[in-house]
């Protein structure tokens, strides 16, 4: 039987670039439940043009070895590397971005026009960053703003090429519920309640000051997906790419499975 040799970039919880010859869903449960490789939280993977070329990666070595098994079952990975892998990904070349549930279950996510919600007013935002970089960030720049600054050279904390998101988070009711009851449970899982608020007093006190760490890791295994506010951007210093977040009523009706199983 003749399979169909694809390119997945696994952004969360590692990075990989694998060649596969499953199909999304496929690689999606595969990587889940059907190794012997044990992982029990999200996965995130973008299938890549197939026709996708670097000289940092050996492709054609890679394909050229995708042979089904003999009882005809599809070969299901083949890792070419496990290194610096979204920084030599051309952003036109990803085609889809997938997220997985534990149970296996599987959203696509199409490329999208960045909404003019992403440039909005000066607010404080949350952005959690996914790869290569994994943080928290409170930030008063917004989404576009921010993965610029992120990806510049100069700045000691960047990367090349990022991947991130923005995470819902209300600074005016937080700070008005915690002027009530110091000990509330904080809104974002992993973060102290008292650290959140001593940051965003710190940006308020200094408009100067554009960003305040939050965490060293991004949480995203104990952070639901019902906390994503626009959706997943790719970005480097001059591009974008960006795959929007469906919202939770959509996906309740249109992907109920996935809703379901959702974390």
């Amino acid at each position: 039987m003749e399979y169909t040799n694809r390119l997945y970039a696994v952004l969360h919880p590692q990075e990989a670039l694998i060649a596969s010859q499953l199909k999304p869903e496929q690689f999606a449960m595969h990587y889940i439940s059907g190794s012997t490789r044990f992982y029990d939280g999200k996965v995130l993977f973008a299938e890549i043009d197939a026709g996708f070329r670097s000289d940092f990666f050996d492709i054609d070595n890679a394909y050229s070895s995708m042979h089904p098994h003999s009882d005809g079952r599809p070969k299901a990975t083949k890792f070419i590397s496990c290194y610096r892998v979204l920084e030599h990904l051309e952003l036109d070349r990803i085609l889809n971005l997938y997220l997985t549930n534990p149970d296996g279950s599987v959203l696509k996510l199409d490329a999208a026009n960045p909404d003019l919600a992403l440039r909005s007013p000066e607010i404080l935002r949350l952005f959690a960053l996914i790869n290569p970089l994994r943080m928290l960030i409170l930030t008063r720049q917004n989404f576009l703003d921010f993965g610029s600054k992120i990806t510049k050279k100069e700045n000691a904390k960047s990367a090349p090429t990022v991947l991130y998101t923005q995470l819902e988070f209300d600074e005016e009711s937080f700070l008005s519920e915690w002027d009530k009851n110091s000990l509330i449970p904080s809104p974002i899982p992993g973060i102290h309640p008292s650290k959140l608020h001593s940051a965003i007093l710190e940006l308020k006190l200094r408009p100067n000051k554009l960003t305040k760490g939050l965490g060293l890791d991004n949480n995203l295994n104990r952070i639901s997906y019902s906390l994503i506010r626009h959706g997943f951007m790719f970005a480097s210093e001059k591009e974008f790419k960006f795959f929007a977040m469906p919202k939770m009523k959509d996906l309740e009706e249109n992907h109920f499975r996935f809703w379901r199983g959702m974390l």
